[in-house]
């Protein structure tokens, strides 16, 4: 059972990277997902959140307008498109879900975004 996040890597400001979410031994469909983001030297916060249907979606202030995220529950995917980087994205992104029935919540290990020219 786990979430495995690919995608990151080192971008230029302005630049675009495409995060995706993998679910395994586990169906996301009744999880509401979110990217979570930690860079160093502080706490990890909430960048943007989905519900089980992809109908509502939240997102931190700091990234509206320039990412997004979404899902697939067939794949048993979750992906955060970001756009328009900055320096200030910088951290590891990490997956994670929240069943429905509130009693489970898993994270991934994470993924590495720098955005620096």
């Amino acid at each position: 059972v786990q979430l495995v996040e690919s995608g990151g890597g080192l971008v230029q400001p302005g630049g675009s990277l495409r995060l995706s979410c993998v679910a395994s031994g586990f169906t996301i469909s009744t999880y509401r997902m979110s990217w979570y983001r930690q860079a160093p030297g502080k706490e990890r916060e909430l960048v943007a959140s989905i519900t089980t249907g992809g109908v509502t979606t939240n997102y931190a202030d700091s990234v509206k307008g320039r990412f997004a995220i979404s899902r697939d529950n067939a794949k048993n995917t979750v992906y955060l498109q970001m756009n328009s980087l900055k320096p200030e994205d910088t951290a590891v992104y990490f997956c994670n879900g929240v069943s429905v029935y509130g009693r489970t919540e898993r994270w991934g290990q994470g993924t590495q975004v720098t955005v620096s020219s």
